[in-house]
């Protein structure tokens, strides 16, 4: 076991949980390591937003830092922390080879969320209307995103398609991936079929994924379902909606733009299907965690499932064409012993592949391990130490002389 246990976070952003899956997801883990008896310090260059949680109420000390600036050498150096997470790979670039510099026994982990390259990958081949390729991967985007992962002790990745990918693709070495999914459980109290009314999308909007998501709904989907279903509601919610978004507003075709919502799960339980046709991104999506919690069956695109559900039933249907995906939203909406299976078969996905009983102590072992082994590691991944050698080389002293021409 570790002897000292002090965790510091350096975040991308404060974390939004009732806004985001990744806001959720850096709270399960703050939420975890506490309960492991870590002290936390969250640091962030990031501004507080009107729905950041205020994480100093559960014994996290919170903390400003500068770019380019050598406080933070100083700050982390007393720190002196046992593990530095990183959130997301560009933090990485930022602050890396400072903690490298000032903690060098520090465990370094990186929090991907998903594999960004992956997602802006298959962004631009939806932009460019055109197949999505393996050789889209190799972009340089992606080198910087795998360097990254090279450069930490353990990166942790929420889906077994990205671990898979990382390995076969990149030649990664599974000793510097770790699979720690988002977790999730059923929720207690939910209503049943009869109760419910109307389809639902929920989605953060500063995330280009779930804005590309309401457009198709808002121009191919819906005008199909409409037809069918002329009596049924689409409601869309979402946090920090642009004018863009609330341009899609269409009372006179039941669409609506509800903006955020207080609280997703109420939002999501009460409705009787989730239309999610996601045409790109990357890991696991929390908007169909969340339909399976409140035991509502779902529509989407094998993007959107993507490692989801291993080898079990999907809670619900699976479409990329439009009309299959509305014919399988409208059977869904109208078929009470389908809706019905459905959920079982998310409460089943749940139950087997998100608990976070499934997780946690494998995990904790696994940096209890790195503790011990941290030099045999790090001898191991000898491209992680070429490619710190060359960042230092370049992005610290571009640092440094950003902080000197700052100065002056």
């Amino acid at each position: 076991m570790l002897k000292s246990k002090t965790l510091l976070i350096i975040g991308f952003v404060w974390p939004e949980p009732k806004s985001s899956a990744a806001g959720n997801r850096m709270m399960q883990l703050i939420e975890m390591f506490q309960g492991n008896d870590y002290e936390i310090t969250f640091a962030t260059t990031a501004q507080n937003l009107e729905f950041s949680e205020d994480i100093a109420l559960l014994g996290v000390t919170t903390k400003n830092i500068e770019l380019n600036s050598s406080s933070f050498d100083d700050y982390i150096k007393e720190l002196n922390p046992t593990v530095v997470l990183f959130d997301r790979f560009m933090v990485e670039e930022q602050f890396g080879w400072r903690v490298s510099d000032n903690c060098p026994g520090a465990i370094k982990i990186l929090n991907t969320e998903d594999l960004h390259s992956v997602r802006q990958a298959r962004q631009l081949a939806v932009k460019e209307s055109r197949e999505f390729t393996s050789d889209d991967l190799f972009s340089d985007f992606a080198k910087r995103e795998i360097a990254s992962m090279y450069r930490c002790d353990l990166s942790l990745m929420v889906s077994e398609f990205e671990m898979d990918l990382l390995q076969n693709q990149f030649k990664i070495s599974k000793d510097l991936i770790y699979h720690l999914p988002i977790f999730a459980e059923r929720l207690k109290e939910i209503p049943n079929y009869n109760d419910r009314n109307d389809f639902v999308f929920i989605g953060n909007f500063l995330h280009e994924p779930n804005w590309d998501c309401v457009k198709y709904l808002s121009d191919i989907i819906w005008p199909l379902v409409h037809k069918k279903l002329p009596d049924a509601k689409m409601l869309i919610y979402g946090a920090y909606p642009t004018q863009k978004v609330l341009e899609l507003h269409k009372p006179k075709q039941n669409f609506f733009i509800k903006g955020r919502a207080e609280n997703a799960f109420e939002v999501v339980k009460n409705a009787k299907v989730v239309l999610a046709p996601i045409r790109f991104g990357a890991g696991i999506k929390g908007k169909l965690l969340e339909a399976m919690q409140c035991g509502t069956p779902s529509v989407t695109s094998s993007i959107g499932a993507e490692a989801m559900a291993g080898t079990l039933e999907w809670n619900g249907f699976i479409k990329d064409n439009p009309n299959e995906f509305t014919e399988a939203a409208v059977q869904l909406y109208k078929d009470e012993k389908l809706w019905k299976q459905c959920q079982e078969n998310g409460f089943e996905i749940l139950d087997k592949r998100y608990k976070k009983a499934l997780f946690e102590k494998d995990f904790i072992t696994e940096i209890d391990s790195l503790a011990t082994n941290l030099k045999q590691h790090r001898n191991n991944n000898f491209i992680g130490s070429i490619l710190q050698h060359h960042l230092v080389s370049s992005t610290k002293y571009m640092s440094k002389w950003i902080e000197e021409k700052n100065r002056k």
